[in-house]
């Protein structure tokens, strides 16, 4: 039987979106250390305290998944720099907040593979850690990023000045979820038929819709944090409950253990908090409505309470109630823009495809288990075909009568009709787990 698994052919394009997605990645890293050392010494212990909160919480969610998957997978590893460490010290990395560095950098190992060997890389193992850290890079997008840029601009409205320290910070924040958007949309156009794929536009117009989206909701939630800062945990803890039990209700099938799958809902409500992904499976073009009407609602309060903050309570700087009002309203026009152009791309460019039409290793595999069972079923009909032969030649020997031809040929459909069982399918070296988690979200994805 030959192998007819896919392949990814080697490209300068992905090559150099990974090389950028990497540096986003350490710059953000160093960003982080200067913030809190700035706010360190500028004895701003209030944003520093909430920045190490959002920092550890965000680092120990994304290692949990990492050493999730990694459980769920038999800690099968398919790069050198994976290799390297045994498992127990694997897990000890992942303790130490450390773990999630070696999916990076055998990511960028297998990468500089491809680009040094021209080749190309199976959509094997190798992938999947490629498509297991798009999603891991949402998670702590959403967890880190996001709410770190909130912070950021909140103590930029807070102070009416603009540090460069922080300035900076909120721009690296803004370009990791710019960058880790798009990646995930890349991720999730891998698994898509070549005939299914839409033109490279789509994800010019998937960019801008998503940051639309959610630079209104995240200037909201600053500008109400700015002016009512002990209502904004209230706020973010209702609103995660409210979206938490939206996710139960939902039943979701993503993770491989119970407590895992908790943990998943519960990241999947800090998500919706922020912004909206398919993260859930069926139809969920009525909860999408509903989540965007809820948004928009929460939005246009938070942004009224502000103006009304404003004009009781005149802040540090001075704003006038129509620049406020202006403000208001622009922030809420942002996000109605962005659901326009979000119908639009849902329309022309978003496809709506079954999930066993995805591209992938568990197809794959249950196209080599439909193709050995053919195989298998072939070779049955042929024995026993064989086997009737015989059977029909000694009858025709001892007795040539045609009620006995006719009974004969009863049993060779009898036969036929119930051929020997086929074995299982044969699995492939990695199991039915790979692409499993990714798959399931890019079915979520495009058949919303």
């Amino acid at each position: 039987m030959t192998e007819t698994k896919e392949k990814i052919k080697y490209s300068w394009y992905n090559f150099l979106f990974t090389l950028v997605s990497l540096f986003f990645f350490l710059l953000d890293i160093v960003l982080d250390i200067v913030a809190v050392v700035s706010f360190y010494k500028e004895k701003y212990y209030i944003a520093l305290g909430v920045l190490l909160l959002i920092l550890v919480g965000s680092s120990v969610l994304v290692q949990a998944f990492s050493w999730l998957w990694y459980s769920y997978d038999n800690f099968e590893r398919h790069t050198k720099v994976e290799n390297y460490p045994t498992v127990q010290q694997f897990k000890l990395l992942h303790v130490l907040q450390l773990g999630i560095y070696f999916r990076h950098a055998g990511v960028v190992e297998m990468s500089i593979a491809s680009l040094r060997t021209k080749t190309r890389i199976r959509n094997g193992p190798a992938m999947n850690l490629k498509h297991d850290l798009s999603f891991l890079r949402i998670i702590e997008t959403f967890s880190e990023s996001a709410p770190q840029f909130v912070l950021m601009l909140t103590v930029i409205l807070h102070r009416a000045q603009f540090p460069p320290v922080t300035v900076l910070k909120a721009l690296g924040s803004a370009s990791s979820i710019a960058v880790s958007v798009t990646k995930y949309h890349h991720s999730m156009r891998a698994f898509l038929p070549d005939e299914k794929k839409p033109p490279k536009v789509s994800l010019i117009l998937y960019f801008v819709w998503n940051l639309l989206l959610i630079s209104s909701r995240l200037t909201a939630l600053a500008l109400f944090a700015s002016e009512l800062p002990c209502f904004i945990f209230p706020h973010f803890i209702c609103s995660w409950l409210v979206l938490f039990f939206l996710v139960i209700w939902s039943k979701t099938e993503m993770m491989d253990s119970p407590c895992g799958e908790w943990l998943y809902r519960a990241t999947v409500g800090l998500i919706w908090y922020f912004d909206w992904y398919e993260l859930v499976g069926g139809k969920t073009r009525n909860m999408t409505l509903i989540y965007h009407g809820y948004i928009l609602a929460d939005i246009s309060i938070l942004c009224s309470l502000w103006c009304f903050k404003l004009s009781t309570e005149p802040p540090y700087f001075d704003i006038s109630n129509h620049y406020a009002i202006i403000a208001a309203v622009c922030v809420v026009a942002v996000y109605v823009l962005g659901l326009l152009l979000k119908i639009i791309f849902v329309k022309w460019y978003h496809p709506n495809i079954a999930k066993d039409d995805l591209k992938g290793d568990i197809p794959l595999d249950i196209h080599y288990g439909r193709e050995s069972e053919g195989i298998e079923m072939e070779s049955n009909s042929s024995i026993s075909l064989q086997g009737d032969q015989s059977v029909g030649e000694e009858v025709q020997g001892e007795e040539d009568s045609s009620d006995e031809s006719i009974e004969g040929a009863g049993k060779d459909t009898d036969i036929e009709r119930h051929p020997r069982p086929c074995p299982p399918p044969p699995k492939t070296k990695h199991g039915n787990n790979c692409n499993k988690r990714m798959r399931n979200l890019a079915a979520n994805f495009y058949s919303s």
